[in-house]
């Protein structure tokens, strides 16, 4: 099944510290690339939360944010009075001998073991983190799929045009070939000298050969169908895609740099629009 690379989840989970929320978003991108956002107190845990990413997702940019829940109960804190105390006597020392000595509050708190936190068992924090990752895993998954269904049907309407232009060329091919020949014999007529019938042939086998784009028309049927196929494959396939339209656009080239018809030329051009706009949609799949 086809999935995008651009989707938003988040899950809430309650853990010893209080209640968290886990946001996931997704944007394309070449390889998988995770950045967590972490609040200290989870950030231990940061290795387990990529190992469970990556074993989830394949490709796109996958930024991770754990933050505390809108209108959660704060974290009870608590001051170690001792230490504040060893501190204030410090501060009254030092005030002495450094008139223009200040001392910020906020800043007191920062310093080690001024603020306590309620010690939390570690294996009850990374529960709870990996819980509401994967509950929100699942939901970007599910998200990642419905666009890619959408996905998915855009390309299999670029996939039926470009079949079509196909069969179109291949019909049109006697025609041109045809054409080719009575150019050739008109110009010779010009000259108003006999021409060697041997000679003749020799010259329109040469530009028949030339301007042959059945290997091409071939290639881009083989195309088509190798496309259909992938499209159907339940795996990562962005990388196949990516691969697949390469070859189209150099299909493409080759029959607009053979063409000696007007009709061809339109076609080469037509495909190019068409593998350009399944390119762009192909850049967002896994």
């Amino acid at each position: 099944m086809i999935r995008s690379m651009t989707a938003y989840a988040s899950a809430e989970a309650n853990s010893p510290v209080g209640v968290f929320v886990c946001e996931l978003r997704t944007v394309n991108h070449r390889y998988l690339e995770i950045s967590p956002r972490l609040p200290d107190e989870l950030r231990p845990f940061e290795a387990a939360l990529r190992e469970r990413i990556a074993a989830r997702l394949s490709r796109g940019k996958v930024d991770c944010t754990i933050r505390p829940a809108a209108g959660a109960q704060a974290l009870q804190l608590t001051i170690d009075a001792a230490a504040l105390e060893r501190l204030t006597a410090l501060h009254q020392e030092l005030s002495a001998r450094f008139a223009g000595l200040t001392v910020d509050f906020a800043e007191l708190l920062h310093l080690p073991g001024v603020l306590a936190r309620p010690e939390a068992d570690p294996a009850a924090l990374q529960a709870a983190l990996l819980a509401s990752l994967d509950r929100a895993l699942a939901s970007l998954t599910a998200t990642r799929e419905r666009e890619g269904a959408k996905l998915t049907a855009v390309l299999e309407e670029k996939l039926e045009a470009i079949a079509r232009i196909v069969a179109q060329v291949r019909e049109w091919m006697p025609q041109i070939r045809a054409a080719l020949r009575a150019r050739l014999e008109a110009r010779l007529a010009e000259l108003k000298q006999p021409a060697d019938p041997g000679r003749l042939e020799q010259e329109l086998v040469l530009q028949i050969t030339r301007s042959d784009v059945e290997e091409e028309l071939d290639r881009l049927a083989t195309h088509v169908a190798e496309t259909r196929r992938v499209l159907a494959l339940d795996e990562p396939v962005g990388r196949r895609l990516d691969f697949l339209m390469q070859e189209f656009n150099r299909e493409a080239n080759t029959l607009g740099s053979k063409s000696v018809d007007a009709r061809t030329t339109n076609a080469a051009v037509e495909l190019k629009v068409l593998i350009e706009q399944m390119r762009e949609q192909v850049q967002n799949i896994e």
